[in-house]
């Protein structure tokens, strides 16, 4: 049986998720003029929501303790501020889902591929050769669901890349993988 792609997968909710690479239209500036994009694991959108969640009861016990404790000291305009953060805040947390499915790198021959993003796309390049640090980290939330954060140091400051969402395993195997090609690109420097 065939397996749904990733846009059959987006219209259904009922069909699987999975982490395999997913198809993107072919681009002149990438190698063969087409490459696959692999997905973060969608078990990362329920860390993601609960991080937001949390933000949105602070904002929400912020917003009551200023209309409790001090109903008439207090102007409107911090009332307001609050709960519009509040309000963003709460449609960030619905956005969860959408947000981890548009996360997703791709190992080229020369560089990862890093994107992120919605409304505002993300794509970094992170030449092999440049890498100096690559680390994997667990906090206690992506810990219990399985994941970690796969991080990238490079020489430049503005080029900070996280990975978040890999299974265990996957985030271990390309950390020794992106290792070892940046120990065989700086030896050629």
């Amino acid at each position: 049986m065939e397996q749904p792609g990733p846009e059959a997968a987006a219209q259904n909710p009922a069909l699987p998720r999975t982490s395999e690479p997913a198809a993107v239209p072919p681009r002149a500036d990438w190698p063969n003029g087409s490459t696959e994009w692999h997905r973060v694991s969608s078990k990362y959108a329920w860390a993601d929501l609960v991080l937001n969640l949390i933000m949105v009861l602070v904002a929400a016990a912020a917003l009551v303790v200023l209309l409790v404790v001090a109903p008439d000291d207090v102007p409107l305009l911090p009332k307001a501020a609050v709960a519009v953060v509040g309000a963003a805040l709460l449609v960030n947390a619905l956005l969860a889902f959408r947000r981890v499915r548009a996360i997703g790198y791709v190992l080229r021959e020369d560089d990862l591929l890093f994107r992120r993003g919605i409304m505002f796309e993300r794509v970094i390049a992170v030449p092999y050769g440049r890498l100096q640090l690559v680390d994997v980290s667990r906090g206690p939330l992506l810990r219990a669901l399985g994941l970690s954060t796969l991080k990238f140091v490079t020489a430049s400051a503005a080029t900070g890349v996280n990975l978040p969402g890999l299974p265990e395993a996957e985030a271990e195997a390309l950390r020794d993988r992106l290792v070892e090609l940046a120990e065989t690109r700086r030896s050629g420097l």
